[in-house]
């Protein structure tokens, strides 16, 4: 079962990591990029790395969140849906990702990959790795929470160009006339 669903997910995560150069919008690029990397993260919770898995989760639906908030902002077109390329310089950037994706290639297959000793798994991998992540840099984590939401808290503020109770007029009855 295990086998089966890191392909599934696999398969998940590339095509919609190509799906994101293939739609004709950003917000459906970024939710199919979205997506990718919840597939990534579903790859990293099967390989027993559930905390590191919840915080690529956790991570990206705020990054995405984060991004879509900007462009309903800021975009020219209603929240990204109008039809737009995705790619620019489309016969550059294709010939240096065949490239890139050539000398990889060759890498892999030309490097002699060495050979270590098996270790010993560390025992509580999971808390040891959380124990990293929070325990010398927890103040660093609660910063970036607070500093995340509150610049959601204040793009919304600044998008809007009047406030909750302005069309119903000072009283509150109607609007001013």
């Amino acid at each position: 079962m295990g086998t089966i669903t890191f392909f599934v997910l696999a398969v998940a995560a590339s095509a919609l990591a190509v799906l994101v150069f293939v739609v004709d919008s950003m917000a459906r690029a970024t939710f199919c990029l979205l997506g990718s990397f919840l597939a990534a993260a579903g790859e990293v919770i099967l390989l027993g790395l559930s905390y590191l898995g919840t915080v690529i989760v956790v991570m990206m639906v705020m990054e995405m969140v984060i991004m879509a908030v900007f462009m309903v902002m800021y975009m020219m077109n209603p929240a990204g849906l109008m039809p737009m390329s995705m790619v620019h310089n489309r016969r550059g950037s294709l010939a240096i990702a065949g490239a890139v994706f050539a000398g990889l290639a060759v890498g892999i297959v030309a490097i002699r990959w060495p050979t270590t000793p098996r270790r010993r798994p560390v025992p509580r991998a999971t808390f040891e790795l959380g124990k990293a992540l929070m325990g010398p840099h927890m103040l660093t984590m609660v910063l970036l929470g607070v500093t995340l939401f509150s610049t959601m808290v204040v793009t919304v503020m600044l998008a809007v160009s009047h406030g909750r109770y302005d069309r119903l007029g000072d009283d509150l009855k109607g609007p001013d006339r």
